[in-house]
Order: structure tokens, then sequence, then C-alpha cells
């Protein structure tokens, strides 16, 4: 069971790592992103990654790093608005990218992770989205085919996880994180605590040890907040 920890990221990526691969990210804005391994991945100068991610946080944070620093040749996503240097690389035909509504790309990590090549949906027909799919028609409706997402990698957050590598995630964290672990090749996972085996209560347990190759602890983490709205106060 403790070969599945790593002291850091760094040694918890080794060999893991090469130009042009696909990496799964877990995530959503800067909920439940896996810093620590994002953090190592900058660190490691790999490049022209493909990252199937719902966005890249925002700017230096998050995939925001490895946009910064131009490792990333091609981003599979559904949102580009909160990171002016993901817009600007797509403006400016420096950055690949496929756009992907939020939905159909949580459900092609999941066919992905289940051995499903692909599936139909009618999210998507008749705009850009459907550009170059293939269409069939299902009682009397258009529905366009998906390709599932297996990437070489995965790297998620977790909430808790015990030696054997069960892991849970914490509310809204639990996003993206749940279908990237599944898609990947091998899956590496941080998160904040890691417990004896037998302490989580089965029932609770979001995806079980056997997708997660690697672990790290990655506490204590300091939660940034994308956009801090405030008020001026009123006079008493």
């Amino acid at each position: 069971m403790a070969q599945k920890i790593y002291p850091d990221a760094k040694s918890a990526l080794d060999g893991l790592l090469h130009d042009g691969m696909t990496i799964a990210a877990g995530g959503f804005g800067l909920c439940g992103i896996p810093e620590r391994l994002i953090d190592a991945i900058v660190a490691s100068g790999v490049k022209n990654l493909t990252i199937a991610s719902n966005n890249a946080g925002i700017d230096n944070e998050g995939l925001g790093k490895l946009l910064r620093t131009r490792q990333v040749g091609k981003m599979i996503s559904s949102y580009v608005g909160e990171n002016k240097e993901f817009e600007r690389q797509y403006l400016a035909d420096e950055l690949e990218v496929e756009f992907c509504p939020q939905g159909t790309l949580a459900e092609r990590m999941r066919a992905g992770g289940a051995g499903i090549p692909g599936f139909y949906t009618k999210t998507g027909v008749g705009t850009q989205v459907a550009h170059g799919k293939e269409v069939k028609e299902f009682d009397g409706e258009e529905y366009i085919l998906e390709r599932g997402i297996r990437a070489d990698l995965a790297i998620i957050k977790g909430w808790k996880a015990d030696e054997a590598g069960n892991l849970m995630f914490r509310k809204t964290a639990r996003n993206f994180n749940q279908p990237a672990a599944t898609c990947g090749k091998i899956c590496v996972a941080e998160v904040e605590e890691i417990v004896p085996v037998g302490s989580l209560d089965p029932d609770c347990i979001h995806v079980p040890s056997i997708y997660i190759k690697r672990l790290i602890l990655g506490a204590p983490y300091d939660k940034k907040i994308e956009f801090r709205t405030v008020r001026t106060r009123e006079a008493a």
C-alpha cells in the first residue's frame, strides 16, 4: 500500500512525463485543481502538451502557469474567458483549442474511462461544435458523435484518501476530478489528508483505489479566490 504514496509531486510524476503527451486535469476554475502536480509539470519543462480540462485556471494560477511558460500546444476545454493569456494565445493562433461543451467534456472523460470509444449527443448539433463530426439520426432527431477521451496521464485533486488510494472529494471540488481520474492510463492524485485504510466509509468513496496509481499529500493549501467582490462599508 505504501508504494502508492510518494513524498512529493516531482517524484510522483517521475518517468511519466514526455513531450507531446495528453493530460486530463481535474478542477473547475481554481476549485479542486491539482496545484502541486501542475507546479511539478511546469518545473519539468515538458512541452507541446494536449490538456483536457474544463478551463485553464486564471492567469498565473492553475493550468494558467503552463500556458504562461508555453508548454501547452492544445487545450480541450469548455471555457476561455477567465484566463486572458489563454484568450490571447487562442486569438493569436498560438494555441490550438478544441471547444467542448461542459457536459460533453465530462462525458467524454467518463466514456474513455469506461472503455466507450464514442457516444452520440444532441449538444452542439447545428453549431461549430459539430463541424467535421459524424451526424446520425435517432427517432427523427440529429445527434453528433463525440469520441471518448483517453489520456496518457490524469492529474487530480482530492480531499481525503486512505493509504491504498481510495479517495473522496469535498463538495464542488468533485467537479471534473472524478471522470478525469478514470480516463488516464495512469492517474496521479494529490490530497489534503491521507488516513489509514478502513478510516473511510466505503459508501462515501468517490474513486476506488484501482484508479489511483500514485498519491501525494499536498497540504497545506492556500485557498485562492478567482474574483473578490466587496462593497464599501457604510458609515455607522
